[in-house]
């Protein structure tokens, strides 16, 4: 009997080239809250859920983090990142990645730590069809990255057990979430992080970009 596997790619930085659009966009929401916070320390947080994402920055500072001081950072965020999302284009190979699966009849579905009204964005620079490709966002899930409950809902949405998933993402996040649910975790360093942090967090293999995941997509088990 074979294991037929199914791919869960994260969105931002594993698809899309819009971490450093969403870094801005964090620096202008934390700016107009009188939040000084230097760039590199917001990057190392991109890829969890804004929630968290702020909890932890909040902390940090040493601020109050009320709910009402966290909402108004979201929708800050949401906003900034909107005016950038134009900016956005797919990585190199990414469509061609998703294409190779579903010509080789290999399911696979997206899985983000964003919410729609900013993933949504970055689906429609993809050209993704959400009616025809699972897509699970914050807003589907209790918990976002590090917790793995968006790759469980989407390994759930294509029917398959989460430990026959290949995750693929560009942050530790990612890597821990997979660890965490047992699935098989691929890292990209097209988000900023370097391999050996990728593979301290879990990542079975690293690769460039998805075009470099494509030219040895038979190392972790996507073949037909």
């Amino acid at each position: 009997m074979r294991i037929e596997p199914v791919f869960l790619f994260d969105l931002d930085g594993t698809l899309v080239d819009s971490v450093y659009q969403h870094v801005l966009a964090w620096k202008e929401a934390l700016d107009a809250e009188g939040i000084d916070l230097s760039v590199w320390r917001i990057h190392r947080k991109i890829g969890m859920s804004g929630g968290l994402f702020t909890n932890q920055l909040l902390r940090e500072t040493g601020m109050d983090i009320s709910a009402e001081r966290v909402d108004r950072l979201r929708q800050g965020h949401a906003a900034a990142y909107k005016r950038l999302a134009g900016q956005v284009r797919p990585l190199p190979g990414a469509r061609e990645l998703l294409a190779w699966l579903t010509d080789n009849g290999i399911p696979w579905a997206i899985a983000t730590s964003g919410r729609m009204e900013t993933a949504s964005l970055n689906i429609e620079a993809l050209g993704v069809d959400p009616a025809r490709v699972p897509v699970v966002t914050r807003d589907q899930v209790k918990y976002a990255k590090p917790d793995p409950d968006l790759f469980v809902a989407a390994a759930g949405r294509l029917a398959a057990p989460i430990e026959t998933a290949v995750v693929v993402g560009d942050a530790i996040w990612d890597m821990l979430a997979a660890t965490r649910c047992r699935a098989l975790g691929v890292g990209l360093l097209s988000g900023g992080y370097g391999p050996d942090e990728l593979r301290q967090a879990g990542a079975f293999r690293v690769y460039d970009d998805p075009a470099d995941l494509l030219k040895h997509i038979d190392e972790v088990g996507g073949r037909r």
